[in-house]
């Protein structure tokens, strides 16, 4: 186990699940995405919550139920299964809208994979959120459209923004300044890469089929 993609499916806006599921794929509902799931005729290989959202306890062969007073949210606890079944790759679903906090809890678990060798990515409609910690990430020709870099860490050393419109090298970034918003593709293959620290990359959803993932 653990090869394939591990897909989380959350209790915010549902803006459609867009995956195929292979053999070797892992979905896990997380409290009220049991609902979003069951209404996709999608069954889940396990059901993590402590079901406040959801209003009861589901009917299933695997689920854990958390005690409402803990310190991880149900995403992160539903997140560290994934990582315990041997995952690398998250995509996470209705994770976005609602409530800001979830959102922004999300964010950070992006950033807490690609911090441990990991990847998350944070689907929101149109657009797909990643970070990068200390490596690059490579984008195959696009001839338009909007991606953006946000310093998630205080401070990112040594970013490179190649084959975009508006080119970095070797540029220090902080959390403080949004230098990255809203670059644009220019019809070449791009690049975004970090020495030190981690980016947050908001990109459109067609994009995630043309990316690669490699060292800085």
């Amino acid at each position: 186990m653990g090869q394939g993609i591990c897909y989380l499916v959350c209790a915010g806006e549902n803006t459609g699940l867009d995956f195929t599921l292979t053999a070797n794929d892992y979905v896990i509902a997380v409290d009220g995405g049991f609902k979003v799931l069951e209404e996709a005729h999608i069954t889940p290989d396990l059901v993590v919550g402590d079901f406040d959202t959801l209003g009861y306890c589901p009917t299933h062969p695997n689920v854990i139920r958390l005690n409402p007073r803990k310190d991880d949210t149900d995403t992160l606890a539903a997140l560290k299964e994934g990582i315990l079944e041997g995952f690398r790759c998250f995509h996470f679903y209705c994770g976005t809208g609602g409530r800001i906090e979830h959102t922004i809890a999300n964010i950070q678990l992006l950033a807490f994979l690609s911090q441990s060798g990991r990847q998350g990515f944070l689907h929101d409609g149109n657009s797909i959120l990643t970070t990068i910690t200390s490596s690059k990430l490579t984008i195959s020709r696009r001839e338009s459209g909007f991606v953006s870099v946000f310093s998630y860490s205080e401070e990112c050393q040594g970013v490179n923004l190649h084959g975009l419109k508006y080119e970095l090298t070797d540029a220090v970034l902080h959390n403080t300044f949004p230098l990255g918003i809203s670059n644009e593709f220019k019809g070449t293959e791009s690049s975004i890469s970090v020495r030190k620290g981690t980016l947050l990359v908001v990109f459109p959803k067609e994009v995630l089929g043309g990316l690669r993932l490699g060292e800085a």
